[in-house]
């Protein structure tokens, strides 16, 4: 019963990635790029085992046992576990992936806002300020990193990709941009979206209300508030195209 599964008991990551020993020498730091692209690397294999999970009619919460406590044979209990193992592991991957994305877009930040500074002191010749400038820059910039991980919840894997919004809609009002990417729509995440059949759901019954949406933005976590509605002159309610990831 079931899909093969023998792709599961093999890392699906190439080696020199997700599998490569962690150092901290800066000359062999990962770059933001070979991070996006472990990332990438990550979210696809979990789609795949989501995709698993739901052919099977399962979650990650669903009952592998009858009520007498005996294995259920309407499912393929063994598949299921070994599925449900490797999304756990596969997610606190992915958790540690974006953690080093989000330092490494902090860090490029603070860089580009350091050499402009010098830029600056160099045009003045005030080196007295420049040097006052350097330390307020990243002292502001430490401090919203710091604030961000405090408020930021923890994040899972996004399900949909924006692939484009039109100006106007309620989906641009809301803030929503192309090449977001979704990690939760009201109730819709990436263990139970059905291919994205429960997001049509959320907006159907959430019109003319507020829907919380949670999107993956350069690697930092961004939430939205989205009304769908049908009075803003164009299809849909809307008026952005969501695709599966």
């Amino acid at each position: 019963m079931g899909l093969r599964m023998d792709s599961l008991h093999s890392p699906t990551i190439p080696s020199s990635t997700a599998n490569s020993p962690t150092t901290t020498s800066s000359s062999s730091k990962p770059s933001l790029q070979s991070l996006i692209t472990q990332k990438e690397a990550l979210e696809a294999e979990l789609s795949a085992l989501s995709s698993v999970l739901q052919s099977q009619g399962a979650t990650m919460q669903t009952s592998l046992t009858t009520f007498d406590g005996f294995p259920r044979a309407d499912i393929d209990v063994a598949q299921i576990r070994t599925v449900r193992a490797r999304i756990v592991r596969l997610k606190n991957d992915w958790k540690g992936v974006m953690e080093k994305v989000e330092v490494a877009v902090l860090e490029g930040f603070a860089e580009k806002k350091m050499g402009e500074e010098e830029d600056g002191d160099t045009m003045t010749g005030v080196e007295s300020a420049g040097g006052a400038g350097h330390s307020n820059g990243v002292g502001v910039m430490r401090t919203e990193a710091s604030g961000e991980r405090a408020a930021a919840p923890v994040i899972e894997p996004p399900f949909a990709r924006v692939n484009s919004v039109v100006e106007g809609s309620p989906a641009a009002t809301a803030g929503l941009r192309a090449e977001d990417r979704v990690v939760k729509f009201g109730n819709a995440d990436w263990q139970n979206h059905e291919r994205l059949g429960k997001v049509a759901r959320e907006v159907q019954a959430n019109e003319g209300r507020e829907v919380m949406v949670k999107v993956i933005r350069e690697g930092r976590v961004v939430e939205l508030k989205l009304v769908p509605r049908r009075d803003w002159g164009g299809r849909g309610l809307l008026g952005c195209h969501l695709v599966p990831v």
